[in-house]
């Protein structure tokens, strides 16, 4: 016996407009492996969790930004900020207030982690933002939200 796949769901679920204007840039040689633009984009968070930074092995909340509009449309912005000190800890702290109205607060590794769940649980499909991605004066990257909006209904 075999299991009938209803293809058609992932066809609503994925962008397969914008995957194939991905493709094209990719044949045309504008590569979308490129780091995106700095900008003001519309976005949805499309992951949020407690990692381990690959490159330094310290904890991490790590963010994955969705574009919703534009000619980046089904890009992902990558924020990951360490948070084995008290300095990467507020802005991490500052970022999840901006994302919720679910209080944020560091007991321990182990709680932090359950309120990343219980946030990004919050605003699934909920809530979409408008997110200023730009540079400080050091280079690095910065993540500000500006707004935040009702999600589009599908």
């Amino acid at each position: 016996m075999t299991d009938i796949f209803n293809f058609e769901d992932w066809d609503n679920q994925f962008d397969s407009e914008g995957l194939k204007n991905d493709l094209d840039q990719v044949k045309n040689n504008d590569s979308t492996s490129d780091e995106v633009p700095h900008d003001v984009y519309e976005v949805k968070i499309e992951k949020l969790e407690l990692a381990l930074s690959k490159t330094s092995g310290k904890p991490m909340v790590s963010c994955w930004f969705k574009i919703l509009s534009n000619k980046c449309k089904g890009r992902l912005i990558f924020m990951n900020q360490v948070i084995n000190n008290g300095f990467g800890l507020h802005k991490a702290n500052e970022f999840l207030r901006s994302l919720s109205e679910i209080p944020v607060t560091f007991e321990s590794f182990a709680q932090y982690n359950r309120l990343l769940t219980d946030i990004k649980g919050e605003i699934d499909g909920k809530f979409e933002y408008q997110l200023n991605y730009s540079k400080d004066a050091k280079g690095y990257n910065t993540f500000k939200i500006e707004k935040v909006f009702d999600a589009a209904p599908f």
